[in-house]
């Protein structure tokens, strides 16, 4: 498998031509949005598409295969909608499973987002990190891999917390969600062994930065806690090559794929990613 960000490797896409580039960020839910910002403020040239499947959300909730057709259908409507320049597939989910088949599908750019494995054994003190993610997420070959690579010399505590995407989600909405709740699921990533406690936390979930502020005054101890967001935007800004002077502003819009579960508030947070026009692309899960 080809990676593009923090596990190491390059993807050695062309560079795109001199003109103004659409970029397609695509997340199952609102947890793509920390890696939009990131895209935006580093390519405010660009015209962005922010793409939610939100009627299959929680992607963890379908097995691999129907993950895979999934994915692939919505990117068939989305592509032949918007034909975007470049895909950003800001879910760790969707990224660690469905990339190869993507890129074999179509013929531009994807840039995916992996746990940042190989930057939390780089900063860590105490070589006790914990990789913060998705049930599915933990248990994939792909992420062990990483461990195995990068991580070699530390030891590693793979959490996979069952409910902090929908608590991310729901908080997002407006909704009220408990400190004790999100406290549980980042529970098992404080382990002290003879002296030595965690000192980094990774999120392998685009849904939980926006937690951040919560989790760093929930955790236990102080501890350094990596955002993917801004490495995946530099991998895109890269790959988009030199900005671009525009004489308008740019175009951004988010689609759905349902739509109906978005509260007056997720729209007050929408429009403070600079996203004020809404659309729904009708997909219902088919499963």
């Amino acid at each position: 498998m080809q990676v593009d960000l923090l596990a190491g490797a390059g993807y050695a896409a062309p560079m795109l031509p001199l003109r103004i580039p659409t970029v397609l960020v695509f997340d199952s839910g609102l947890g793509g949005l920390t890696v939009l910002r990131e895209v935006m403020r580093q390519r405010p040239d660009a015209d962005i598409v922010y793409a939610a499947d939100d009627a299959a959300f929680p992607y963890g909730r379908l097995d691999e295969p129907a993950l895979v057709v999934r994915v692939l259908e919505v990117m068939e409507r989305l592509v032949d909608r918007f034909h975007p320049d470049l895909v950003v597939i800001a879910c760790n989910t969707a990224s660690t499973l469905v990339l190869p088949a993507l890129r074999a599908r179509f013929a531009i750019p994807f840039v995916g987002t992996v746990p940042a494995v190989k930057t939390a054994a780089e900063r860590t003190r105490s070589h006790l990190i914990s990789v913060l993610a998705t049930p599915g997420t933990v248990a994939r070959d792909y992420t062990r891999d990483l461990i195995e690579r990068y991580a070699a010399g530390c030891e590693v505590i793979l959490v996979g917390a069952r409910n902090l995407a929908g608590l991310a989600e729901a908080a997002l909405q407006g909704e009220p969600v408990a400190d004790a709740e999100i406290a549980a699921e980042i529970a098992p990533c404080f382990v002290t062994r003879g002296g030595r406690r965690t000192d980094v936390v990774t999120l392998a979930c685009t849904h939980y930065p926006l937690l951040l502020a919560r989790l760093q005054r929930l955790a236990p101890w102080p501890v350094e806690w990596i955002d993917p967001a801004p490495a995946i935007a530099r991998r895109t800004a890269q790959l988009l090559g030199p900005a671009q002077i525009r004489p308008e502003p740019a175009m951004t819009v988010a689609v759905f794929t349902d739509g109906s579960r978005l509260s007056g508030p997720a729209h007050i947070a929408l429009a403070g990613f600079g996203l004020a026009r809404i659309e729904t692309e009708p997909l219902p899960l088919s499963i």
